[in-house]
């Protein structure tokens, strides 16, 4: 518990009691939720905040508005993006599918090009 006393001392009180947390260590506090286990309620407590506000600043990371350090048990996985294959646009009429859209017995048959936004237009009217 010494430790954590010492890590938080990096907190520094405003006039009327509240942290003032650097980004160094808001940084830090944000990967550790990220450590396999971990919850943004444990971490939280752990370093005796609400865990909305830590919330917030999880949200800043995300929009790179902070910049977090590679803590131990942090893992990323990279990602690599294949070249589409041929889309249905790229085939034979003859090979497109049809979808059909069921609602009681109502059936309505769509080519397998219709747009996503029209098919889901149909589907809310009925």
């Amino acid at each position: 518990m010494e430790a954590m006393n010492e890590f938080l001392a990096d907190a520094v009180r405003g006039p009327k009691g509240q942290r003032r947390w650097p980004d160094e260590l808001k940084a830090r506090i944000v990967a550790e939720t990220l450590i396999d286990g971990a919850t943004v309620k444990g971490v939280a407590e752990r370093y005796d905040m609400v865990p909305s506000h830590l919330s917030d600043w999880r949200r800043m990371a995300r929009e790179g508005k902070l910049v977090l350090p590679n803590l131990d048990g942090v893992s990323f996985v990279p990602v690599a993006i294949d070249e589409p294959v041929a889309t249905l646009l790229d085939r034979p009429e003859a090979e497109m599918g049809v979808i059909d859209v069921l609602k009681g017995d109502v059936t309505i048959r769509l080519t397998a090009d219709t747009p996503a936004e029209r098919i889901a237009e149909i589907a809310a009217a009925l």
